[in-house]
């Protein structure tokens, strides 16, 4: 789980951090508006991806081991994997017996979200990312700032500086020859690379068809140049049939880009066949479970892997496109993070996450899934108040119980008036955290503070105006 330091304040108040997220996102949300609207029958496609995700999510046992054995008909091999650490054991140990050093991957949150390179790159291996936005990330070791546009808050200035330093060109401003300069460092690494990497929008059951949607083309040299192609998707990427991509690739562009259709959609299932002129020798898809498993079981949890990572949500969510994307603690950031998150890692492990909502529905009314996303957040919301700890608890209730003995109330009004520091040019919390070395209840003060109370109580002050 990354574990990069939050800071809110910092990206609020950045002038020209917030004109880039906002800029971004508003070009995002009027695409998708004008993409969307021409289409008569979008609410129904939305009602039927919904229906055909749950029916997915609920018989995915069978949907798993139809496409095992439509992968191997095609002569590709499945992997099924726990967690991140069996996934790079895996790649690693397939490298090490084709004696491979070169991967080059295309843009996949799933191996965003089990540190993939970099647990590849501790082992020796070297990890190149192709998406232009994660190719200039990977440069600057940071992780994705959106789901679709992982630079999202970078500036043609701030890729020119960095294009600079890392790869030692002149500084260029020019995006359009920034992307040149890109395109002719990742060439190179696509002819040399031993492995590629790529992740998937769709599974399709019924073909054993690998499914990657891009406008790039990076993923296309990715899954075809290399002599090995490995593919990584979470368990929930399946559906059942071919044709029901009719409904979700009518979706996932106009939802997250506001195109009717990606430039490339690219079907792979298997290595190359006899008499073809490109495509990989080896064909493997790694299917990851990574505590998927875990939200299958909870009928209620489960929609949250309905999700088809459009990025829809965080757009038009007032909350993401204020705090921004690394102010999340994970790599799924925005209303989905708000919910996955929690789900995969515990709600206790950032017990804020759930309230950084305003709970006004932008982000189920654009979700091309109808993920209840607000109910969802109000189920986690009830869950960390019921785990709330015994301390919190007992302090509530002995306040409480004071609350309802008004003469021992005011008593304790007047004890507290006389004891409390008063210090000159504050409130008296901030000048505790001082004197508190827990990590949770030091920043709480930190935020904190109240005016020192006064020397006379509300009901003193009201009986003297009475006499």
């Amino acid at each position: 789980m990354n574990t990069a330091p939050i800071k809110i304040r910092e990206t609020v108040a950045d002038p020209n951090l917030q004109k880039a997220i906002y800029t971004a996102t508003g070009r995002l949300m009027a695409h998708r508006a004008g993409s969307v609207a021409p289409l008569a029958d979008y609410q129904d496609l939305r009602t039927a991806a919904h229906e055909l995700k749950r029916h997915t999510i609920e018989n995915l046992d069978y949907y798993l081991e139809e496409f095992e054995r439509n992968v191997i008909a095609h002569g590709g091999e499945v992997v099924f994997c726990n967690d991140g650490v069996e996934v790079a054991d895996f790649i690693l140990d397939l490298a090490g017996k084709r004696g491979a050093h070169l991967i080059v991957k295309s843009k996949s949150m799933t191996t965003e979200e089990i540190d993939l390179n970099e647990r590849l790159e501790r082992h020796g291996m070297e990890s190149v990312e192709t998406d232009l936005g994660e190719y200039i990330l990977q440069l600057m070791h940071q992780r994705p700032y959106h789901i679709v546009a992982p630079a999202l808050h970078l500036t043609r200035y701030q890729v020119a500086d960095l294009f600079t330093e890392k790869l030692g060109v002149e500084n260029e401003v020019v995006i359009e020859k920034q992307t040149k300069i890109a395109r002719a460092v990742l060439r190179e690494k696509f002819l040399a690379a031993d492995i590629g990497i790529s992740g998937a929008n769709f599974l399709i059951a019924d073909s054993g068809a690998v499914v990657v949607v891009e406008n790039e083309g990076n993923a296309r040299l990715s899954t075809s140049a290399p002599k090995i192609h490995i593919a990584i998707a979470g368990i929930e990427k399946l559906i059942p049939r071919a044709t029901d991509l009719n409904v979700f690739l009518k979706l996932l562009g106009r939802s997250a880009t506001g195109q009717a259709l990606t430039v490339y959609t690219s079907f792979l299932s298997g290595p190359r066949r006899e008499g073809e002129i490109d495509g990989p020798e080896e064909f493997y898809v790694v299917l990851l479970d990574s505590g998927r498993t875990k939200l299958l079981a909870n009928a209620e949890k489960r929609e949250s892997l309905f999700c088809i990572r459009c990025g829809a949500c965080l757009n038009h969510c007032p909350v993401y496109r204020k705090i921004g994307g690394h102010n999340y603690p994970w790599i799924y950031s925005g209303p989905i993070g708000k919910i996955i998150t929690p789900q995969f890692h515990g709600v206790m492990q950032d017990p804020w996450l759930p309230f950084a909502s305003s709970l006004c529905g932008a982000c189920a009314e654009v979700c091309p899934v109808k993920i209840d996303i607000p109910r969802q957040l109000l189920q986690l919301r009830a869950e960390i108040s019921e785990s709330k700890s015994s301390t919190e608890r007992r302090a509530f209730g002995m306040y409480a119980w004071l609350m309802r003995h008004p003469r021992l109330f005011a008593l304790s009004g007047k004890l507290g008036s006389i004891f409390t520091p008063r210090p000159k040019n504050a409130g008296w919390i901030r000048h505790l955290h001082g004197f508190i070395s827990v990590g949770p209840l030091k920043k709480w003060l930190q935020e904190r503070d109240l005016p020192p109370p006064a020397k006379k109580s509300f009901h003193d002050l009201w009986k003297e105006r009475g006499k």
